[in-house]
């Protein structure tokens, strides 16, 4: 049974990408003959992310419709027509025993061309609310992964398994990671610190509310670790220059996220899945910004999964310039909603997910 095929289909954001890896590893842990291979969408971050995770990647030219009239649109058909192309042919040459998805542009071609060919299909949906293509494919596939109760709304009942989402397998334990984290990013243990995180490509709205209210953190004694997407990251950069020694830090993209959620008192996020996740394993009181510029408004969906079992604070994203910082300084200043938040959010985390996932990947190949 060691030796099988799997290919692993999705990507686009850091948010489809990590899990995917994680399910990737979980089969490679319990077999270690298994063959993974990738596909994505060319030109995006899985292209560079998979490989550095030591698996190989194909690229599909996929690419999405944009919310505005442009003559980018009129490619859509013909890219889709040949990434479905390109799909079939790289499912006859690699010849998987099964096909998972995890969201993302390129897993509908991948996904629809195999389900076509009769092979044996399992979908991971990140969101609380599906996007159009998993609605679609979940008609062809055998199993669907959850991360959220009341699913069945959308997917059909007997194909449904509530397994949370895969996260990083390096923020799972924290609790010992703090003072190397305080290490890593210079701070001051005694002082409570703040982490932002906007997704792996930043997040205008955030940023805009944080450089806007940097004085708070000076005036107040409270440390920032300000994970900023390359797009903000000079002007960050330059806006925190005149506040040097008072623990403020900026950075485009966070390696160490283990020791960034070791560190943090209080996590400033927006409300992807994978974020989501990770706040739920990590505990951490949060105040989530959902992005208003996402499919279905699925991140104020999640956001709100969390806000109905008083697990965090949410801050629309058009009042952020004007109620974030002042969110923040009441949540820094409550120890009491701080621990209620947290010990609410605790009980939303799910510990095993790429291991469950991995589990019924290979039932799917038995069967």
């Amino acid at each position: 049974m060691s030796k099988f095929k799997v290919i692993i289909s999705g990507g686009g954001t850091g948010g489809h990408i990590f899990p995917a890896i994680a399910i990737a590893n979980a089969l490679k842990e319990r077999y270690p003959d298994v063959d993974i291979l990738f596909v994505g969408a060319e030109g995006k971050m899985e292209m560079e992310k998979v490989p550095a995770a030591g698996y190989k990647i194909i690229g599909l030219p996929i690419m999405g419709l944009q919310r505005r009239l442009t003559f980018q649109n009129f490619k859509v058909p013909f890219k889709l027509m040949a990434s479905l192309m390109k799909a079939k042919k790289v499912i006859k040459e690699f010849k998987p025993d099964v096909v998972v998805g995890v969201g993302g542009y390129a897993s509908g071609p991948l996904l629809k061309a195999a389900t076509k060919m009769g092979i044996p299909a399992l979908l991971q949906e990140q969101n609380s609310y599906p996007g159009i293509t998993n609605k679609i494919l979940a008609k062809k596939v055998q199993t669907i992964c959850v991360a959220y109760d009341g699913m069945n709304q959308f997917f059909p009942k007997d194909k449904i398994i509530l397994t949370g989402n895969p996260v990083r397998q390096d923020i799972k334990n924290i609790s010992s990671k703090r003072e190397r984290g305080l290490e890593h990013f210079k701070l001051d243990g005694n002082k409570k610190t703040v982490l932002i995180i906007g997704g792996s490509l930043g997040a205008r709205t955030i940023n805009e509310s944080i450089d806007a209210g940097l004085n708070f953190f000076a005036e107040n004694n409270v440390q920032l670790v300000w994970q900023t997407g390359k797009w903000y990251a000079d002007k960050a950069a330059e806006a925190v220059k005149k506040f040097e020694g008072k623990g403020i830090y900026t950075m485009p993209f966070i390696a160490k996220m283990d020791y960034a959620y070791a560190i943090a008192d209080v996590v400033i996020s927006r409300a992807g899945a994978l974020s989501v996740s990770e706040l739920c394993l990590t505990a951490k009181p949060s105040i989530l910004v959902p992005s208003p510029n996402v499919a279905e408004d699925h991140q104020t969906k999640n956001a709100m999964a969390l806000v109905n079992n008083n697990a965090a604070i949410l801050v629309k994203d058009m009042e952020a310039k004007s109620e974030l910082i002042h969110e923040l300084e009441k949540l820094i200043q409550d120890e009491q909603l701080q621990e209620k938040l947290k010990q609410n959010i605790a009980r939303l985390a799910y510990k095993d997910s790429a291991d469950i996932i991995a589990s019924e990947v290979v039932k799917l190949i038995k069967r």
